[in-house]
């Protein structure tokens, strides 16, 4: 008999575990689809700046010129 409450316990700490992971493995989804849209926002800026840099330098040589 002390066998049965055993296992009784042993399930509901899987039935816990397996609960807890799937909580986890959503949230790790969220994360890494906010993670690749701060990386793309961080990418698209980036370049948006190289642009501006080499803007700049364009300007800048042709007012050297002048």
């Amino acid at each position: 008999m002390p066998y049965v409450w055993s296992l009784v316990l042993l399930a509901v700490g899987l039935v816990l575990l397996a609960l807890l992971l799937v909580r986890v493995v959503r949230g790790l989804r969220r994360f890494r689809s906010v993670q690749r849209q701060v990386v793309d926002d961080l990418n698209d800026r980036s370049g948006l700046v190289k642009a501006r840099v080499a803007g700049l330098k364009v300007a800048f040589a042709e007012r050297r010129r002048r």
